[in-house]
């Protein structure tokens, strides 16, 4: 940090309400946006998805417990990969005792990726997460909501990302979160994902960066999350 712009106690006040204008701006912004995401029409989920998972294989509708909402985290971590997503595993550091707080608002929480239980518990473990974590690499589950695109995709292969075509996607797999409901006759429902930077939001750790003077002070060029490691690995 090399440049400081000082000012007095009274000055700073009054650059602070003005910027406090804008965030209320903002506040009511995002609650007119989520009240539209509420109103999005459904879609009936037709297949019958089957996971494993750590006590045996379960079903989609299994994953929602006793809840009627499920928020599924798509966790890049791929059947041929040795670790889990850098970046995902930055997300999946929040994850960790929002449980009880989603329950409580008819909410069931999972991660699904695509590599085997065999991987996917030592590296929970590792990590130190309590959070429900399945596997769907006996399913099309994560190539039908345009996260998985096979083991031999190649950057230049096009793929359909974030609802739209991408002609370069150097990954594989990718990230997102998609929501599902289900309605009092049992029927699965698909309302919502989100993709790229629309996980923002979701991420804690970037809310609080975003408060700070430096802000994330990520590299202008190549990848912005380079600096991102594994918290076991900094």
């Amino acid at each position: 940090m090399t440049t400081v712009n000082a000012v007095s106690r009274e000055q700073w006040l009054e650059a602070r309400q003005q910027l406090l204008a804008q965030e209320k701006q903002l506040t009511r912004r995002q609650d007119e946006i989520a009240a539209a995401r509420r109103q999005l029409p459904w879609v009936n989920v037709e297949k019958d998805y089957v996971f494993e998972a750590d006590n045996g294989d379960v079903t989609l509708a299994d994953l929602f417990g006793e809840r009627s909402q499920l928020i599924v985290y798509h966790f890049m971590f791929g059947p041929e990969w040795e670790a889990g997503c850098v970046s995902c595993s930055f997300w999946a550091d929040n994850f960790n005792g929002i449980g009880s707080h989603l329950d409580s608002r008819d909410i069931a929480f999972v991660a699904i990726s695509r590599a085997p239980m065999e991987k996917l518990t030592p590296f929970k473990q590792r990590m130190g997460w309590d959070f429900n974590w399945v596997s769907s690499f006996s399913n099309s589950f994560n190539a039908d909501f345009d996260v998985s695109f096979g083991s031999d995709h190649k950057p230049e292969d096009p793929v359909f990302y974030n609802f739209t075509e991408n002609t370069f996607y150097p990954m594989d797999e990718a990230h997102g979160t998609s929501v599902f409901a289900k309605a009092d006759d049992g029927e699965i429902y698909h309302t919502y994902s989100t993709y790229g930077r629309g996980l923002d939001v979701t991420n804690a750790a970037y809310s609080y960066i975003d408060l700070t003077p430096k802000g994330r002070d990520e590299p202008a060029e190549g990848n912005p999350m380079s600096w991102v490691r594994h918290h076991d690995n900094y």
